[in-house]
Formats: C-alpha cells, sequence, structure tokens
C-alpha cells in the first residue's frame, strides 16, 4: 500500500519498515498525477467554500521533504497555498512565544498552508541540541496538543507527517549532495554535525509521537528510504486528510449564478442547464 503510517499507541520509529517502495517509474508517475489533480481539485474546493488546511513536514535532514512539497503542489494554484521553510527564529521571534511566529503564518479562509519544519523544533532541535530547558520542552507538549486542537476544533484541517529514513541512507544521500556540484545547496555543515545526535532524535521522536499523536491531530509516518514511495504516500496522505467529508470534482454553480446565466444564454444552453427558457429584455 502507498499510504503512510498512522501512529497509534506503543508506536517506535525503529520499528517501521523502510523496504516499501513503488514498482517502477510508470507506477510512480500514474499515481502521482491521479493525486495532483485530486490536489488541484481540493484546493478550489478550499478556495470556494472558504475552508482553511494546514499540512505540517517532518523528517530528518535528506529525507525528501523539499522534494515532496514540490511534487504536492507542482499542479497547484499558488495564489490559494503559501508554503513555509521554517529555520531558526530571528530575533524578533526569539524574544516572543516560540508559537507566536506560527500564529502569524496560519492561513486565511480559502487557503492551504504547507510548513517544511513546524512548531515541533521545540521539542526536537531545541531539545537535543539544548536550545531550550528541559522545563520548557516539556511543558512544550501540552502547550502544542492545545494549540493543535484549538486549530481542529475552529475547522482547520491539520496534516501531520514525518518522513524516516536509515541511517545508512542519510549517510549516503550527504555524500551525494557533497560531491555533485549542483546539489550542493541542499547541505549544509549543521546537517552533518546533527548525524552525531541520531540515537538522541529518535528518542526524542518516540517521546513526540507518544506525547502528541492525539485524536484531533494525529501524526502519519512516511517511510521515505525510497523517494518514488515517500512522495506518492505523502501526496494520497495529504488527499486522504484534507479530503475528509468532501466529495471531488467541480462545484455545482451557486444559485444566483443560475439566476444571472438565464439573461445571456442561448435557449438550448439554458436547458441543458435546467432552467427556464431565458426571457428578452425589456
Amino acid at each position: 500500500m502507498t499510504s503512510a503510517v498512522k501512529v497509534k499507541p506503543g508506536f517506535k520509529l525503529a520499528e517501521l519498515d523502510l523496504q516499501r517502495r513503488l514498482a517502477d517509474e510508470a507506477s510512480y508517475q500514474q499515481k502521482l498525477r491521479k493525486l495532483q489533480i485530486a490536489m488541484l481539485e481540493l484546493e478550489q474546493i478550499y478556495r470556494v467554500e472558504r475552508r482553511r488546511g494546514i499540512i505540517a513536514l517532518e523528517g530528518w535532514d535528506a529525507s525528501g521533504k523539499s522534494g515532496a512539497i514540490q511534487r504536492l503542489t507542482e499542479k497547484l494554484d499558488p495564489r490559494w497555498v503559501h508554503v513555509w521553510s521554517i529555520g531558526r527564529p530571528s530575533p524578533e521571534e526569539q524574544g516572543r512565544h516560540y508559537l507566536w511566529r506560527f500564529w502569524q503564518r496560519l492561513p486565511p479562509a480559502g487557503q492551504i498552508a504547507i510548513f517544511d519544519r513546524s512548531w515541533y523544533g521545540r521539542v526536537l532541535v531545541e531539545r537535543v541540541e539544548g536550545l531550550a530547558r528541559p522545563k520548557a520542552w516539556r511543558r512544550a507538549y501540552d502547550e502544542i496538543n492545545a494549540f493543535e486542537k484549538m486549530l481542529v476544533d475552529d475547522g482547520v484541517r491539520l496534516v501531520k507527517l514525518f518522513l524516516h529514513i536509515s541511517d545508512a541512507e542519510q549517510l549516503r544521500r550527504f555524500r551525494e549532495r557533497i560531491t555533485t556540484p549542483t546539489k550542493h545547496w541542499k547541505i549544509s555543515a549543521e546537517d552533518i554535525r546533527n548525524r552525531a545526535h541520531r540515537r538522541d532524535y529518535v528518542a526524542a521522536l518516540d517521546d513526540l509521537f507518544a506525547r502528541t499523536s492525539t485524536a484531533a491531530a494525529p501524526w502519519h509516518v512516511v517511510p521515505a528510504e525510497y523517494k518514488w514511495f515517500a512522495r506518492v504516500a505523502v501526496a494520497k496522505t495529504v488527499v486522504k486528510e484534507l479530503g475528509k467529508g468532501i466529495k471531488l470534482g467541480p462545484p455545482p454553480l451557486a444559485p444566483e449564478v443560475l439566476e444571472a446565466a438565464a439573461e445571456i444564454l442561448r435557449p438550448k444552453e439554458t436547458a441543458a442547464l435546467g432552467l427556464a427558457e431565458s426571457q428578452p429584455a425589456k
């Protein structure tokens, strides 16, 4: 199955099957195109019905987050979707509660926001690298759960995904980025230094899944050892979660549009729309 794993109680990252893959490129392209069209339809429905969606994407360095976002948004109208690449907080942001900068980026009605890394930095990098005191990051689990529940209760559809790759695959991708000039921009010294703390990150991730995969906002973990599988799994999970209770396809014409159309369309066209024959203007 080309889908992510929904986190359930007792989930451990080390137990995830990373060998899931697609048969060939033709299968990948076929599945991806279908999901991209479904995503475009969802974007238009969200716009017309003034819905709000948030996709929070986390994952290891070099796990393929950017590639998954690129394929997910490839056919979307950029006016109604915004990708936020989250890095170090600015000096202004550091002087405020860590959730403040995410409040500033929440989507307005009719739009979808995608976070390339998110508010989970407080209980991941800030915890592991000692950038937040233990009291602060331990308190953050409840703060994050409350934040997400508030969003969901207010009508926001929230999808949380984590892309997982093995230590060996991450090292292979790092080497590829170092030795391929066109990929130099994809790696930093910080990425390499973070590898030394992988065991600490795994422990932090297991705590994260146990404490923040809630009924209101569950986590979905994507086996990302094989990029084709990961991209399809991300798109499939997003389409499924954003589309719950929504019928895909073109929306019906609004009643006021039908009424206005009767004034300008020819009799055959109005009949096709189920309208009474239009009357000549007086």
